[in-house]
C-alpha cells in the first residue's frame, strides 16, 4: 500500500504507475508516479513515510535518476518484490 498521508488528501493524489518495488527484511520501498491537480509527482515511499518527493514532467533525466537509485539500493541488498495487491 502506498503512503497517502493526511497532508496529501487536499491535493487529491492519484497513482499513475508504480515504477519499482524493492524489499529487504521487513522493509519495502516503492517508487511511484502520482498525478495531482498541480501535475505529476514522483515518490519513493514506505508504508508509513515519504522518503523522496519530487515534482516532475517525466524528463528522461529524472527517470534515469530513479533507475540509478534502484541499482544503488540493489547493490546494498534490496531486492525486487511483487507489489502489494
Amino acid at each position: 500500500m502506498h503512503n497517502l498521508g493526511r497532508m496529501d488528501a487536499a491535493r487529491s493524489l492519484r497513482l499513475v504507475s508504480t515504477l519499482w518495488t524493492l524489499g529487504r527484511e521487513d522493509a519495502r520501498l516503492v517508487c511511484a508516479l502520482y498525478r495531482s491537480t498541480s501535475g505529476l509527482e514522483l515518490r519513493v515511499e514506505t508504508a508509513t513515510a515519504v522518503v523522496l518527493r519530487e515534482a516532475c514532467d517525466l524528463q528522461p533525466r529524472l527517470l534515469t535518476r530513479m533507475r540509478v537509485l534502484r541499482e544503488s539500493l540493489e547493490r546494498r541488498g534490496w531486492r525486487e518484490i511483487s507489489p502489494a495487491p
